[in-house]
């Protein structure tokens, strides 16, 4: 029986390539799965910088009669629609996990760590939803709009894991430079992460809430938005020098440029912000943010998995290295 992985078009063995995976393939669909869940925090940014957040005003329904829009004499149709588009794009992000799934199951042979990893993104999409219901249930309380984008960022580093791993071997992870440097990276990913937390924090308490219903963070917003600064600040000083320890040290070429790609994000977000902050925080540029710090989050797990590498597990006696995909 002929199957969908040896049709002869390239696009339709792509899109079933998670039934016989290979390495390669294996990592598209992890690398799908990051693109897949910053796409949807981008949008999750857009619902709420056009007023949508409360589109559907209940979950899981988007209307108490009904699970697609409707016309509802309290809520605009456009409104509607933004909130159940993104609703509608959990399922794609769903698919793309699942696929995730399959395909590290059946790899042959089959790595329990990226099985464990792959798990984690259907699990996180469902736990994502179920948060999404809360969120519309406390009618936008800042805390909980925060913390659906941090779970996708949790989301996110669980598919870049599981795309970096795909790409080394199951033995002990080594360090490609000195100690003190890698331990530099994590710092620089922990400096990021309370980049991002402050920057939910300022989201919180500015404008933009989601709808005119939505409550805010009693915070003054000058001083929040001086500690999100004073944080870029942090990272973009820990970047350089991590870049310039790289450089001394004579790295690898990787590790090296994933720092400068970093480093590069990092300045292009300082511009927006910067232009966003002096132009009154327009919704455009506030969508544009939100997809920066996005990139800027996935680029510095980048530089933190390019210091170190993993051997191929030692292979019994007996048994052949050499991979093959999955028996169908």
């Amino acid at each position: 029986m002929k199957l969908p992985t040896d049709h002869p078009h390239p696009l339709v063995r792509r899109l079933f390539s998670f039934w016989a995976p290979t390495t390669q393939s294996m990592r598209g669909w992890a690398l799908a799965s990051v693109v897949a869940n910053a796409g949807i925090a981008v949008t999750g940014a857009g619902v709420r910088v056009t007023g949508s957040g409360l589109g559907c005003p209940t979950w899981p329904k988007c209307t108490p009669d009904s699970f697609i829009p409707v016309a509802h004499p309290e809520v605009s149709m456009l409104n509607m629609l933004v909130e159940f588009g993104n609703r509608l794009l959990t399922f794609l992000v769903l698919a793309v996990g699942a696929a995730c799934v399959i395909a590290a199951l059946r790899l042959a042979p089959r790595r329990p760590a990226l099985v464990r990893l792959a798990l984690l993104q259907p699990a996180g999409v469902l736990a994502q939803a179920l948060w999404g219901g809360l969120v519309v249930s406390t009618m936008l309380n800042p805390f909980t709009v925060g913390m659906h984008f941090l779970i996708s960022m949790g989301l996110i580093a669980a598919c870049w894991m599981l795309y970096a791993r795909a790409g080394e071997g199951d033995g002990p992870a080594r360090r490609v430079t000195h100690r003190d440097i890698r331990r530099l990276g994590y710092v620089l990913l922990a400096a990021v992460f309370a980049l991002l937390v402050a920057g939910v924090v300022v989201s919180g308490t500015g404008p933009h809430s989601g709808d005119v219903m939505a409550s805010r963070f009693d915070l003054d917003i000058e001083a929040v938005a001086r500690l999100h600064a004073d944080i870029v600040y942090i990272v973009v000083g820990l970047t350089f020098s991590l870049m310039f320890a790289l450089h001394v040290s004579n790295s690898t070429r990787g590790a090296r440029r994933a720092v400068a790609a970093l480093f590069t994000v990092e300045l292009l977000q300082g511009v927006i912000g910067y232009t966003q902050y002096f132009l009154a925080v327009p919704a455009a540029l506030v969508l544009l943010h939100v997809l920066g710090s996005t990139v800027v989050w996935i680029a510095a797990l980048r530089v933190v998995t390019s210091l170190r590498t993993r051997a191929p597990e030692p292979v019994p006696a007996g048994h052949s290295p050499t991979e093959a995909p999955a028996t169908v």
